[in-house]
């Protein structure tokens, strides 16, 4: 069986999608994930815009507006769907996490 396209997602690729629940270009995106993570998590413009081109071609993005070279984008109620999906996940695996780690003695 083929394995689904951001089954799971990659730092970059979770926070790219939790930052365009508000419209922003590439450049911003990394700037306020650069800012959210504290220089954690760190984006490139060759993995920035290799990933807005991905999501938006599985109908995760929408390209909003276009001023020259710079594109800004908003997430889909599909891509919603998919970062709903991926925050219950980890909320899982934490919950697991807490629930069979051996207690401290």
């Amino acid at each position: 069986m083929a394995r689904e396209k951001f089954q799971t997602l990659t730092e970059q690729m979770y926070y790219i999608l939790l930052c365009l629940r508000e419209e922003h270009c590439g450049a911003d995106i990394a700037e306020i994930v650069r800012t959210w993570t504290e220089g954690k998590v760190l984006i490139g413009p060759g993995t920035m815009y290799g990933l807005l081109d991905d999501f938006q071609k599985e109908g995760l993005i929408k390209l909003t507006k276009t001023e020259g070279r710079r594109r800004s984008y908003v997430i889909t109620e599909k891509g919603k769907s998919m970062l709903d999906a991926v925050y219950q996940r980890l909320l899982r695996l934490t919950m697991d996490f807490d629930r069979l780690r051996p207690k401290e003695v």
